[in-house]
């Protein structure tokens, strides 16, 4: 089933001026409402006539900030007053979509909308105010990939993001700054004790339909009936955990204290949430579980934090990998499906299963000292044989794979990727740029 997109409230404004074709620009203008309203998941905040007096910009402006707008899209109908744009800034102070049309044929020598001129001269405007949050595009249709980038953005205001104990022993490079992240995106991190999990009532009847459950998707027979139980337990508890908290996300500090304190590690719980949609980070990984909450509100389905555990240099491949915690609606079909306790003396109890073959996005939102970048890369899952524990799929890249490594090692980028199955690059670099990242890719 496909990933519903986040939901935005997007206002739409179009300029003008009566020196050019302005009725030609509102027949223009009335089509795109049209077709705006075959977007899924977008509330539309329309001002239908087209603004061409200063008065106009204020007024409409006041009015879109009572709607609590995402982002603005503004469409340059005919070229318009320097001004009109700057008033709606001034206000609103939102992203903002610059959309150009195409120019009409000539009508007696004339040129009918200038609009391309109104963007350039919209453009330049914000941009020497010092307002770089603006996307442009010159066209017939709306950019899709610019209203995912509004949906990250606002996902992170909106979401409530919970961490559990600490990042993991040793993963200084998970650590962030919490209160530079919030003042860059709006996010606040709730903090737990790991106490907090192992003491979570639920009730047995949860425990053993997730029980049920477990056993219907997994070859649990290299476990016993008592870790069976753990992970059922575990799997009950960390679920009406999230939603009694009612967080959107949630980072856990899976070692050491999982397995020396509760009796298993989480691997195989949080594989079969995320199965079931829910957003778990392993190794306190908060930038982590961000990326994966990124690629779902964009549409992916069942985002998966992996390590880039190896490379093969003479076959010009990679080897994404974890120890058992992508989501198992994501096995390949063909191998045994199983939990395991290969590590932590036993206790490990982790998902084991080869993904599926497909297309693959790759995204590290990451933070370095004063600044904030995002690692993008595009690659395809091939298949494997199960030689493994673990979950992990085989990936070619578009680049070699010894240039993907070095821009990872080069640019300190955190050993965790989010994974997601389909094409989702483009809007993220659009995400960058409105937050003035970096991009490497």
């Amino acid at each position: 089933m496909r990933e519903l997109k986040g939901e935005i409230n997007i206002g739409v404004i179009c300029l003008a001026r009566k020196t050019f074709d302005y009725k030609a620009a509102l027949e223009i203008y009335k089509n795109i409402i049209t077709d705006l309203g075959n977007i899924e998941n977008v509330n539309w905040e329309v001002i239908p006539e087209l603004l061409i007096e200063i008065t106009d910009a204020q007024t409409a402006s006041h009015l879109l900030a009572s709607k609590e707008i995402d982002a603005l899209i503004c469409i340059s109908g005919t070229f318009a007053l320097g001004h009109l744009i700057l008033e709606f800034n001034k206000v609103l102070k939102k992203p903002i979509l610059l959309w150009g049309l195409n120019e009409l044929p000539y009508d007696g020598g004339k040129i009918r909308l200038n609009s391309v001129c109104g963007i350039n001269l919209n453009s330049s405007n914000l941009y020497k105010a010092g307002v770089k949050n603006y996307h442009v595009i010159i066209g017939d249709k709306v950019d899709e990939d610019w209203l995912d980038a509004i949906r990250i953005m606002k996902a992170f205001s909106s979401v409530r993001i919970g961490i559990i104990g600490y990042r993991a022993n040793g993963f200084f490079n998970l650590d962030v700054d919490e209160l530079d992240l919030y003042r860059k995106t709006g996010i606040l991190i709730d903090h737990y004790e790991l106490s907090e999990i192992f003491n979570f009532k639920v009730e047995n009847e949860l425990i053993l339909k997730r029980k049920e459950q477990i056993d219907s998707i997994f070859d649990v027979s290299s476990i016993s009936e008592h870790q069976l139980e753990k992970v059922s337990e575990l799997t009950a508890k960390l679920s009406e955990f999230m939603n009694y908290h009612q967080l959107t996300a949630l980072a856990i500090r899976c070692w050491p204290e999982f397995a020396s304190d509760f009796g298993i590690s989480p691997c195989a719980a949080m594989s079969v949430l995320q199965s079931e949609g829910k957003i778990l980070a392993c190794e306190g990984d908060i930038l982590g579980a961000l990326s994966m909450l990124a690629h779902k509100v964009i549409g992916g389905e069942t985002p998966f934090l992996s390590d880039f555990s190896q490379v093969n240099f003479q076959k010009d491949f990679g080897l994404l990998w974890h120890c058992g915690v992508a989501a198992c609606n994501l096995w390949d079909k063909k191998c045994n499906i199983s939990l395991d306790s290969y590590f932590a003396e036993g206790k490990g109890v982790t998902a084991d299963f080869v993904m599926k073959s497909g297309e693959l996005s790759l995204l590290r939102l990451d933070y370095s000292p004063g600044e904030y970048h995002i690692f993008l890369q595009k690659g395809k899952g091939i298949p494997m044989e199960k030689e493994l524990k673990g979950t992990y799929v085989k990936v070619e890249f578009e680049d070699n794979v010894r240039v993907i490594l070095d821009k990872i090692i080069n640019n300190g980028i955190a050993h965790h990727i989010s994974v997601v199955y389909g094409d989702f690059v483009r809007p993220l670099e659009i995400y960058a740029k409105l937050m003035e990242w970096k991009v490497i890719k």
